[in-house]
């Protein structure tokens, strides 16, 4: 707008560092304009040029009005300073994010029936006390939004170290303990549990539904039609799970007779790791996105903390629940290979300052046939051809 008006000006951010002290040193001459962005604006001192207190000192023209008065405060503070005189303005438009985020549609309605428009089509600027106090309270409001979160940041940071603690112990079980069978078996037990109770929640005391349970395990939980319909078709739920549990049992007894023992062992090993490592890093995504989320549930009048510790609990144990699944997955229909060795994650890689090649010296070439060709390296070790080195 300043160019289209042709209206010298100087622009203070942090894309040209280099011009940023000769700015500052003409932003208070008379009849310069700056335009600064809110970061360069704030701690910046500017001295007055000659003429410029006579004419009211430095005048500061915000844009918008920042969700914190101390900013605001801050840009005024460019103007008056050490008993300067000095002049500040904000102009707001109903389209600023402040005024949408709390200006009801009451508060809309308002600004169109007060609004009054020039000859000349344009609007004429609005001054009250209402706006200015209706702005200050949406201030106040997120500052006090923000103080909260600050305030609780630790209690937030207890909900994961909580899972945290569940996780890491579950995982340490399964790198020092020489025998994960029980963790193993424990996954079994509630899986197959999970999957009856799925295929049996409105049927107390009847028969399941055999055509829903094989529908969610045949070539999902297990290899595809080690399990028929006829097997599962009048079980009731406790002989549907017991069923599931020997089957699964069978496909690891028939692994473990196949391999010696240390391999069987660290093929368990290798798939708890897998699953837990995998699921525990999408955990952590999901809570730090949910953190971020949560904290506008304030604006509603939710206590933040509440909703986060809530649905993080939530999340858990849907983590517990997606871990236990997957690991029974990957044990039923995983074959045993002969590579089961972990291995490095990072493998540590030496550095090289470039120096190395210049300070081993070329051996000679070692010439079998007794005959050198003009085009073959020359036996010096020089590294050239013979017709440019020797044979010249």
């Amino acid at each position: 707008l300043l160019t289209k008006a042709r209206v010298p000006h100087n622009v203070l951010n942090a894309k040209q560092p280099e011009r940023e002290a000769e700015i500052v040193a003409h932003a208070g001459n008379k009849g310069s304009v700056t335009i600064a962005t809110n970061m360069a604006g704030r701690g910046t001192d500017i001295k007055l040029g000659p003429g410029v207190v006579e004419l009211g000192g430095l005048a500061v023209i915000g844009t918008e009005r920042h969700e914190s008065r101390r900013i605001d405060n801050q840009l005024r503070g460019r103007a008056g300073r050490q008993g300067d005189p000095g002049y500040s303005r904000f102009y707001l438009s109903a389209e600023d994010d402040l005024l949408k985020r709390f200006g009801s549609e009451r508060f809309e309605t308002m600004l169109n029936y007060v609004t009054q428009n020039r000859e000349g089509g344009d609007e004429i600027p609005l001054e009250s006390k209402m706006f200015s106090r209706f702005v200050e309270n949406a201030q106040k409001k997120i500052e006090g939004n923000n103080f909260d979160a600050r305030k609780t940041v630790l209690e937030y940071d207890e909900v994961l170290r909580v899972q945290r603690e569940i996780i890491y112990e579950e995982r340490e079980q399964v790198l020092f303990l020489d025998d994960v069978s029980e963790i193993i078996d424990k996954n079994i037990v509630d899986v197959a549990r999970d999957l009856v109770n799925a295929a049996s929640s409105d049927r107390k005391n009847k028969e399941i539904d055999h055509l829903k349970l094989h529908k969610d395990i045949n070539g999902i939980y297990f290899p595809r039609d080690l399990i028929s319909k006829e097997d599962l078709k009048g079980l009731l739920p406790e002989e549907a799970k017991e069923l599931l549990i020997e089957k699964s049992y069978q496909g690891l007894k028939e692994k473990q007779e196949q391999f010696p023992e240390h391999i069987y062992k660290e093929f368990l090993k290798v798939i708890l790791l897998r699953v837990i490592d995998t699921y525990w890093m999408d955990h952590i995504d999901a809570m730090s996105e949910l953190r971020d989320t949560v904290r506008l549930q304030a604006y509603a009048q939710i206590d933040p903390l509440r909703q986060y510790r809530q649905i993080g609990f939530e999340k858990f144990e849907d983590l517990i629940y997606k871990i236990e699944h997957e690991t029974v997955k990957f044990i039923n229909r995983a074959q045993i290979r002969q590579n089961l060795e972990r291995e490095e994650v990072i493998k540590p890689v030496s550095a090289s300052s470039g120096k190395e090649d210049t300070e081993v010296k070329r051996k000679p070439v070692v010439n079998k046939k007794g005959k050198v060709s003009r085009n073959d390296p020359c036996p010096c070790g020089s590294g050239k051809k013979y017709k440019n080195c020797c044979g010249r």
